[in-house]
């Protein structure tokens, strides 16, 4: 059910970056148990304070039930890694930014990465429970993107991770309006059938979150 004058508030990619997030919710005309908030996943790397963002996403879980925070690229790597122990992994994400994440818990060195043993394990649940996509009447929210004729419950994993050209260069109409991150612009990308929200926070820019249906943007 749908309470009166509900809204939605997605939020783009955040990597890490506390102080953002921090400001930008605070700017938010955002009421828990009448409006909603969505993540649109990368929480981590890169950024120097992702111990502390996730933090804050636990929190606010606890205090919100109604929070949907989705799978991004940098954590799908990260618990595929977790799942298989593939060390073939470990470069992919070292270069997407791993040893910014690690350093944020103050743990030093000595920690088993493959065992995420770095994470409490509030952290690690929170991100275990991480959703691939979410939708409701009017919108998808999705970190990257889907593929043209493709459904979000019929894509795969790796599409709704890390998909770019394919979804940004045609003006296909999935049927709702697509919410999505992943790739970043120096503004927000607005078309007829998608917006993007991901503004760099993690390359100096701006953290950015959008208000639904109105189109209103925030940014920190």
């Amino acid at each position: 059910m749908t309470l009166a004058n509900s809204k939605i508030f997605a939020i783009g990619d955040i990597h890490g970056s506390y102080n953002k997030l921090h400001d930008l919710l605070n700017r938010l005309p955002y009421t828990p148990g009448r409006d909603r908030l969505v993540f649109l996943g990368d929480y981590l790397d890169r950024g120097p304070d992702s111990a502390k963002v996730l933090d804050l996403l636990c929190w606010l879980k606890k205090r919100d039930k109604n929070l949907i925070a989705l799978l991004g690229n940098h954590e799908y790597l990260l618990l595929e890694f977790y799942r298989s122990g593939d060390v073939a992994l470990l470069p992919y994400l070292r270069g997407m930014g791993l040893d910014a994440t690690v350093s944020s818990y103050g743990n030093g060195t000595n920690v088993n990465l493959q065992k995420l043993s770095f994470l409490p394990q509030e952290h690690l649940n929170f991100l275990q429970g991480l959703l691939p996509y979410w939708e409701n009447e009017e919108y998808i929210f999705v970190h990257a993107g889907l593929e043209p004729g493709v459904t979000p419950a019929d894509s795969d994993m790796t599409t709704l991770c890390e998909v770019r050209d394919i979804f940004l260069t045609t003006d296909h109409d999935f049927g709702k309006k697509v919410i999505f991150g992943h790739t970043a612009f120096e503004l927000p990308l607005v078309t007829p059938h998608k917006i993007g929200i991901d503004t760099g926070a993690m390359y100096n820019n701006l953290l950015t979150a959008i208000q639904l249906p109105e189109e209103i943007f925030f940014h920190a």
